[in-house]
């Protein structure tokens, strides 16, 4: 049988973000921090924003996509109860960050998207608490206030305490896979908790990828739906329609026929092959031996040895 877990290591690195563009985000979020203080500070001084990296640039679940691009969200945060309705706040956060790249910025339901052309985007979604919040207010465009209660910190917190080394990268590869063919497949998000609630451990990757496929299938099929585990507490998954429901089945079944085609096969290279159906390019291709021992033949730039993927 073919062993793949090497390759899937390198497929692993092959995702992660790189250091050169983690200081560009890092640069980028603490300009723009730098211009919302003093927009408000200037214009509006009775609100005083506070900052929170949230979502997969925290979990250390982020990916570079197949068009080599990421984000980060970073929650702009305000502790005073507002006088204004989310929509104007949010446009506040706009007027602040307004020309500030070439790229642009987009007014969003749920937060302000500043782009950095052919490179990132960093969202910036808007959130009130008062004292007497328990949770976090999400500002959602052309809603009210106390509509959509928020916990970024409390999900971070949440997958931080259950997340393994394995785990991560598989919520990385089943990312990957849901950014070969976006418009079938759910939200990153879904695969994030479809990884925390279906992973089947294995000393191999590939196994464990395998395995963690059926699990989803199975599950799925039983239930379709995926809750939040914190505030707002809603179903991920239901936003989607009985074709999109259909349309991901299907690739959901190609995709572990292919995989157990893959852990059969008596060569690495053509196991590897069945993978980038799947997985896209970026998965290294394999020699053509059934051993695991060699390193893989990478037909992108070698992500070299192997090392931690937390940074």
């Amino acid at each position: 049988m073919a062993d793949c877990h090497n390759l899937f290591l390198d497929f692993n690195s092959n995702l992660n973000v790189t250091k050169t563009k983690k200081n560009s985000l890092i640069t980028s979020k603490d300009a723009l921090r730098e211009k919302i203080i003093k927009h408000f500070k200037e214009h509006h001084p009775e609100y005083k924003p506070e900052f929170f990296i949230q979502g997969s640039y925290k979990m250390n679940t982020i990916i570079r996509t197949k068009d080599d691009t990421c984000d980060l969200d970073d929650g702009v945060h305000f502790k005073n109860k507002p006088e204004v309705s989310p929509t104007t706040l949010q446009g506040w956060v706009y007027d602040a960050v307004e020309g500030h790249t070439d790229g642009g910025q987009q007014h969003k339901n749920k937060c302000i998207r500043v782009i950095y052309k052919n490179d990132y985007h960093i969202d910036l979604p808007v959130y009130k608490q008062t004292e007497d919040d328990d949770y976090p207010f999400l500002a959602v465009k052309d809603k009210d206030w106390d509509e959509e209660e928020s916990d970024p910190k409390g999900f971070v917190n949440w997958y931080n305490e259950r997340k393994t080394e394995q785990m991560v990268r598989l919520t990385k590869y089943l990312k990957a896979w849901g950014d070969k063919d976006s418009k079938k497949m759910p939200s990153g998000l879904a695969m994030t908790l479809f990884s925390e609630k279906y992973i089947q451990k294995n000393d191999r990757d590939d196994i464990a990828m395998k395995d963690t496929l059926i699990e989803i299938r199975d599950r799925l099929n039983e239930n379709w739906e995926a809750i939040m585990p914190t505030k707002p507490c809603d179903d991920v998954l239901s936003k989607y329609n009985e074709t999109f429901k259909n349309n991901f089945f299907s690739s959901l079944d190609s995709f572990i026929e292919d995989a157990e085609k893959a852990i059969g096969q008596d060569s690495q290279l053509k196991a590897s092959k069945l993978w980038r159906k799947h997985l896209g390019s970026r998965f290294p291709l394999g020699e053509d031996e059934g051993s695991d021992n060699k390193r893989a033949i990478i037909g992108i730039a070698s992500s070299g040895s192997h090392k931690p993927y937390f940074h």
